[in-house]
């Protein structure tokens, strides 16, 4: 904190850690840090090299044990990393452990003493790291839970030992007593965290935002392979191809749709573990209105999203995901674009208090099919009503200011004056 003689001016100062940051794919990235700066804050983030999600270094960053950057006025500190994101529990182990142990390093003999130390979780061991500087170091440590462990991971089918699960759930435990403060992104996960013996004064809701500046303004080519046949409605699924996704039952509903002659299509645009399975099963089941596209640039994604007709949202039928938000809605509904939400629960509960969509039942080839073709069948205006909405209950309840300025309010409730 820093005063002058005229009056007191107190700077938060801020050490961001989290193991994922721009250039790769986040939610609480540059643009997070950016707004936390225009409000007045002082930031470092503390991240790795970035390899997320292919497991593989970006061009242009070579693998050392620290490295310094400055983005829009963000100091941006880099530590080293063991890069993996791949289906290995072993390896996917040594990436978190790696970062989690220089994080902890860098925090506890480098960095300048914080304020207050926030923490972008999953993975846990983020949390772990944090939570051990903020103890030693003697400032307030807030955690932004966007997932809950163990519970995604046996939900997954990323860990099944029952032994690394109740490792996990003890980690979890350690760094939930020792928070100041946990952000959850949807009413349900806080719930289940109080149910969990958090207090309840120690849990607030900030839902997530959508990455404005790219999705705005859409920019870049559409991929020769995109359909552009106006009279075949087309679905999008933009994002990570993974186990919890689960597109099985997408692309099943998309069968039922060319069975019943259907002018409809599904795009995948992007890649994940579960893609190559995918591909197969399409193959295997003779399922021709399916269009697989490889990932795009964040700044051209809106391009994709604005040519669709409607946007899908689908993870598979678990509890735990009745209690989230797929980051993607947030997204979606910026866009102005009606959206299929196949998850049941708190997301469900967004689309249809925002009247911006239709709600099927996750892992449900039927119910799927049925509602994309009910909304083929709508007039567009309907359709182009129901994205409007979206847009205006994003504009007005999720954007980026919105919650930054909420994380702002609490960091300066918490920080010592």
């Amino acid at each position: 904190m820093e005063t002058n003689n005229a009056s007191v001016v107190f700077v938060v100062r801020i050490l961001l850690v989290t193991q994922w940051f721009d250039p790769e794919p986040t939610f609480k990235g540059i643009a997070f840090a950016r707004e936390l700066v225009a409000q007045g804050f002082e930031v470092e983030v503390l991240t790795g090299f970035p390899n997320y999600p292919g497991g593989v270094l970006y061009p242009g960053y070579k693998m050392r044990p620290l490295r310094r950057e400055i983005v829009d006025g963000v100091v941006v500190t880099r530590v080293a990393l063991y890069p993996n994101h791949g289906q290995s529990g072993i390896k996917r182990a040594l990436n978190y452990m790696t970062f989690a142990a220089s994080s902890l390093v860098y925090g506890l003999c480098i960095a300048r003493r914080p304020d207050l130390i926030y923490a972008y979780l999953p993975p846990i061991t983020v949390g772990v790291s944090a939570a051990v500087m903020a103890r030693i170091r003697r400032v307030p440590f807030v955690c932004d839970v966007q997932d809950l462990w163990p519970d995604t991971l046996a939900a997954t089918g990323m860990v099944k030992s029952g032994y690394a699960l109740r490792l996990v759930g003890l980690a979890c435990e350690f760094v939930y007593r020792s928070v100041t403060h946990l952000v959850v992104l949807s009413p349900g996960f806080k719930r289940t965290l109080i149910e969990r013996g958090v207090k309840p004064n120690k849990v607030t809701t900030i839902y997530n935002w959508a990455d404005e500046n790219s999705l705005s303004y859409p920019k870049g080519v559409l991929h020769e392979g995109f359909p552009r046949d106006s009279s075949i409605f087309t679905v999008l699924f933009a994002g990570n191809v993974g186990k919890a996704q689960a597109l099985d039952a997408p692309l099943r509903a998309m069968l039922r749709l060319q069975q019943r002659g259907a002018r409809a299509q599904l795009v995948i645009l992007g890649k994940g573990v579960d893609l190559d399975r995918l591909k197969v099963l399409v193959a295997t089941l003779g399922i021709s209105n399916v269009i697989f596209l490889p990932p795009v640039p964040m700044n051209e994604v809106g391009s994709y999203l604005a040519a669709a007709d409607a946007l899908l949202v689908h993870l598979c039928r678990n509890p735990l995901f009745e209690i989230t938000i797929p980051s993607k809605t947030q997204a979606y509904m910026a866009m102005g674009k009606p959206l299929l939400m196949a998850v049941s629960g708190d997301a469900a509960a967004l689309v249809r208090d925002a009247q911006c969509g239709l709600v099927a039942a996750a892992d449900d080839p039927d119910d799927i099919a049925d509602k994309i073709q009910a909304l083929q069948e709508m007039p567009a205006e309907a359709r182009n009503v129901m994205g409007l909405r979206g847009k205006q209950y994003y504009q007005s309840h999720l954007a980026l200011k919105i919650g930054v300025s909420q994380f702002g309010s609490l960091f300066k409730s918490i920080a010592p004056k």
